[in-house]
């Protein structure tokens, strides 16, 4: 047996690598290198996103070149809508394509290159200038980051037999948690405090890198041609969305998946309540980074494997975790602040949230692949992602209200949120 054939066995419950579901005797027989190939890219993409996240290195480095203040507030937005609201157009481009990895080996590229640039601005600029380069690039980086994303779930739907869709998912993000763990030890570490502006270029030249070698790895996939339909223009991109009321389980899967947002929007909050009761924030973040860097490893292979068996049941168990982690911190620190102030009760219900937000963004990835064949499917990514991008940038003002009702406040109402998704999510057609 060949290594990626050992490797697929090891890490699917498929004791035949021959045995597929849709996608044909001849993708069949590379499916052990194919997900082989996609399991390294998506390892080397993920450590790349833990050393250059905007939530840390990023931040940092904003505060280190003296950027104004708005630019701080800008780069988790920006990173997120950015790759995902121009995905109605990319479907329609990405429709016309036959082999659609090159889009994704593009993509990758094209983040290469942009972190590279901000690397470059580590350098040599300062104030609003390398403010303006940072949020111009983090543009560029997050609508490279929209490509791969359609493309992937094309590219997985291919070459990948439906029972172990959700494993490949599952197993990276495991990968992704060990490698967070490491960054997060490391801003535990006095060395955390000591990062110059010359040490994080060089921690984004070599995020850069990453990229870039996993889009060498990804173009070895042995993709086979697969349906067209066309480009489309603008015009006939935005007629799509029409789909959200013409396609019931369509609609019924974006209103879920809105409403489980809540799992993301929530993760500040957790960490700001533990600002407000430690103190020390690098320290503080680096502790939050562990715990979900550690729930990834943990999480990801068994929500992966019950996504093979049910996605809709692991968006719904996800989003009753994190409804109830939510309500449990809010009444914990309205009614046992000595608890909530306690060095590990925060980062213990964040580990349980990030636990929640992996099941959540693996049972609804596996969704949607497997909700449609074809350019169904790409249509399918390409508009929930832009639906969901406008969304959270919507709903993520809820963090207004933080000065009326507190962090724990904000936690609750995000958490009532996650109750109505599994409410909503249990009426899910199964796939």
């Amino acid at each position: 047996m060949s290594a990626t054939e050992n490797i697929y066995e090891l890490l699917t419950t498929d004791d035949d690598a021959r045995l597929c579901d849709e996608i044909g005797e001849s993708a069949c027989r590379e499916t052990p290198s194919g997900f082989t190939f996609i399991l390294i890219s998506y390892f080397l993409t993920k450590l790349g996103d833990a050393i250059a996240s905007p939530k840390t290195t990023l931040a940092w480095l904003t505060s280190a070149l003296g950027t104004p203040a708005f630019v701080l507030g800008f780069l988790v937005p920006i990173r997120e809508s950015g790759s995902m609201i121009p995905q109605l157009f990319i479907g329609s481009v990405i429709r016309q394509l036959e082999i659609r990895k090159w889009v994704w080996v593009a993509g990758s590229v094209g983040q290469f290159l942009a972190i590279g640039g901000i690397g470059l601005v580590a350098l040599k600029l300062e104030g609003a200038a390398a403010g303006w380069a940072i949020l111009a690039l983090i543009t560029v980086f997050s609508l490279a980051r929209g490509f791969c994303s359609v493309a992937a779930k094309d590219v997985m739907g291919k070459t990948i037999p439906k029972p172990n869709r959700g494993q490949l998912i599952g197993w990276s993000a495991s990968a992704a948690g060990l490698l967070t763990i490491g960054v997060g030890i490391t801003l535990l570490l006095p060395l955390g405090d000591r990062l110059d502006r010359q040490t994080l270029a060089i921690l984004l030249f070599f995020a850069a890198s990453l990229w870039l070698a996993a889009s060498l790895v990804y173009s070895q996939i042995r993709e086979f041609s697969g349906e067209t339909g066309g480009g489309r223009n603008a015009i006939g991109a935005l007629k799509q969305l029409s789909l959200l009321w013409t396609d019931k389980p369509f609609l019924h899967f974006v209103i879920t998946r809105a409403l489980l947002m809540c799992s993301a929007l929530s993760a500040p909050f957790y960490i700001a309540l533990a600002q407000d009761a430690r103190g020390s924030a690098i320290h503080v973040l680096g502790a939050f980074l562990a715990a979900a860097g550690m729930a990834s490893l943990v999480s990801g292979p068994v929500w992966g494997r019950f996504a093979d068996v049910s996605s809709k049941r692991v968006m719904i168990a996800a989003a009753v975790i994190t409804a109830g982690i939510g309500i449990i911190t809010f009444l914990v620190d309205k009614l046992l602040p000595g608890l909530g102030q306690s060095v590990w009760f925060l980062p213990l219900a964040y580990f349980i949230l990030s636990v929640a937000h992996d099941g959540v963004r693996i049972g609804r990835k596996t969704y949607v692949v497997n909700l449609a064949p074809g350019n169904k499917r790409t249509d399918y990514v390409a508009i929930s992602n832009s639906v969901i991008g406008v969304l959270l940038l919507l709903v993520g003002s809820v963090g207004a209200l933080a000065s009326v009702i507190g962090m724990s406040g904000v936690i609750v109402v995000l958490a009532l949120m996650g109750l109505a998704g599994a409410i909503v999510g249990r009426s899910l057609p199964d796939n």
